[in-house]
This record gives C-alpha cells, structure tokens and sequence, in this order.
C-alpha cells in the first residue's frame, strides 16, 4: 500500500517549469544592412562593368508603355547614377511624323560608350558597350537635344 502512494504522490507532482527564453537586450547589435539585389552603379568601373544596370534599366524601361520615348530611358538612365550630360539619344519620330523603327539611346563611360537600341524593328531590346566614336560620340547620326 506505501508503494501506491508514493506513486500517487510523485504523479501529482508538478513538471519542472521551463526556463523562460533570453529576450534581446536593447544594446543588441543591429541586423547587417541589406544589399542591393540587382546591379549598381560603378562610379570608377568600366563601361563592361556597368553594362548590367544599363541593361537592367533598359528592359525595366521597355516593359512599359513608354518604351519607345527615347526620354524615358534617359531619364531612368539620370535615376540610377548616370551623368545626362554624357548621354545622347535619337528621335522617337521620323521627319514625317511616324513611329521611328527604332531608337538608340547611350552613356559615354570612361572612354567607351554603352548603347541601347529598342523599338518596332528590334525584335528585343539590345545593349552593348561599343568603341567610342571620332570627337567622343557614341551614336552616328542625327541625335536630339538633351534639353529637359
């Protein structure tokens, strides 16, 4: 009869409480910052080392409805880090008034030129990084002023 009782009473006895779990303390170092996802700009890099964030804004820029707004690549250009005043960029519209086929668009880069071309007639958007041209141009031809 004792052993019964003992057992009664060791089942009765209460289970040992969890300790509690560590809070974080308010000096607790911060969580590392995070880093961009995609490409960046290389301020002191090549033209081959920023031709992904070029590309990248380019097909950012022709995804949407002003893909052949040869303004809008430029202006998302300006948007990540790229001097305007060493881009050019050609006509969106013939001399008659019509959808041009297709528009080039470029960044001058530490003695290179990186280059887009989009529109109608190019079945995808297309970037490069091409030589630089006589009297530091990146596109031939007739260009429009960068006046905006």
């Amino acid at each position: 009869m004792i052993a019964v009782g003992a057992l009664a009473v060791s089942g009765c006895t209460p289970a040992a409480e969890p300790s509690p779990s560590p809070t974080a303390s308010p000096t607790a170092s911060p969580s590392p910052t995070p880093t961009p996802t995609g490409p960046v700009l290389i301020p002191e890099g090549s033209a081959d080392e920023n031709l992904p964030l070029f590309t990248e804004v380019m097909n950012s820029v022709s995804a949407t409805d002003a893909r052949y707004q040869g303004r809008a690549y430029i202006d998302a250009l300006v948007a990540v880090g790229f001097p305007k005043s060493d881009m050019a960029v050609t006509n969106d519209l013939t001399t008659v008034g019509n959808q041009a086929d297709s528009i080039q668009f470029s960044v001058r880069w530490a003695g290179e030129c990186l280059v887009g071309q989009v529109g109608p007639s190019t079945p995808t958007p297309t970037a490069l990084v091409l030589p630089l041209l006589p009297g530091d141009a990146c596109l031939i031809g007739q260009t429009r002023t960068i006046d905006w």
